[in-house]
């Protein structure tokens, strides 16, 4: 998807997902796991970056839509944003999960600044728990998906953080993602923050926090899950801070070379998440057909799962 919009629609803002597209997988899997586990409603808050692709891979936006925003003809639909553009927009669907759950999901409209639409899910989930689910908060789960700049330079994310487990406002915990592209806008990381770590800040309530390799795939949705299961169980905020990198620059129509020449020659010639994991599984399924030949029963890891 991000091939074809990135070559139809030159020079056009997406705010592409590429290398960092194990997001995907790990919102399913948090939404299968968590669907599994009593979950009837997930509400996702999150910036500019990989919303295009989150909408229409997880959340069920049609590719025509999208398409047609890029084009200029789509019409308002003043459910989902009034007249904003195409990544500030929401939608809302039924998801329908591997295990043959039903869940109802929704990505909520952002068209301000990056974080700003954190309050916005926590009041959401809490007004949905007690009008609806009777203030079961196992039956409705909220997603917030950060940057890893954001999250730490942003005082709106402690001021959320802090409350979580307030009497008047929590919502039974919080998934909090991080897209951890190491670069915010054109600043280093070791030129943006103090703290050790973007999700440092996780500390001050005490959160885990998991560091996971977005090139790998089945590692992250191996986290993914956990924090599923983990937000279910204790009803506590959890971190998922997949390192990974920004292949664009900020948006499609800024070149991220001049500002940062050496990180952006290593990611030109890096293979994009995709085809590496298609490369492992490749040579994993070549390796466990080669020792079946062979007439020996060993398990073989393929890309990270014994299978």
């Amino acid at each position: 998807m991000e091939k074809f919009l990135g070559t139809k629609y030159i020079g056009q803002k997406r705010f592409s997902l590429e290398g960092g597209e194990s997001t995907i997988p790990a919102l399913d899997s948090m939404i299968n796991v968590a669907a599994n586990h009593g979950v009837q409603e997930i509400v996702i808050g999150m910036a500019h970056r990989g919303r295009l692709n989150v909408l229409c891979n997880i959340v069920g936006k049609t590719y025509e839509q999208v398409f047609s925003e890029f084009e200029g003809i789509a019409p308002n639909d003043f459910s989902t944003g009034t007249g904003d553009v195409k990544y500030h927009l929401g939608y809302s669907s039924q998801y329908d999960t591997m295990d043959g759950k039903e869940v109802y999901i929704k990505l909520l409209p952002n068209p301000s600044h990056l974080e700003a639409v954190n309050p916005v899910v926590q009041g959401y989930c809490r007004a949905k728990a007690n009008a609806i689910y009777d203030e079961d908060y196992d039956k409705i789960l909220p997603i917030t998906i950060h940057g890893d700049a954001a999250v730490a330079g942003q005082g709106i994310v402690y001021e959320v953080l802090q409350m979580q487990s307030l009497k008047g406002y929590t919502v039974g915990g919080t998934i909090h993602f991080v897209i951890n592209n190491q670069i915010g806008f054109t600043t280093d990381f070791d030129d943006a923050r103090t703290s050790n770590y973007c999700t440092s800040i996780a500390s001050t309530i005490q959160a885990p926090v998991f560091h996971v390799n977005g090139d790998d795939v089945e590692c992250v949705t191996y986290v993914a899950e956990l924090a599923a299961e983990y937000r279910q169980r204790f009803n506590k905020d959890i971190f998922v801070d997949m390192v990974c990198y920004r292949k664009w620059g900020h948006n499609e129509g800024d070149d991220p070379s001049y500002t940062q020449p050496q990180m952006y020659k290593i990611i030109k010639d890096h293979v994009g998440v995709r085809d590496l994991y298609q490369k492992n599984c490749t040579n994993g399924v070549l390796q466990k057909l080669n020792l079946q030949k062979n007439g020996r029963r060993i398990l073989v890891r393929i890309a990270g799962s014994t299978q």
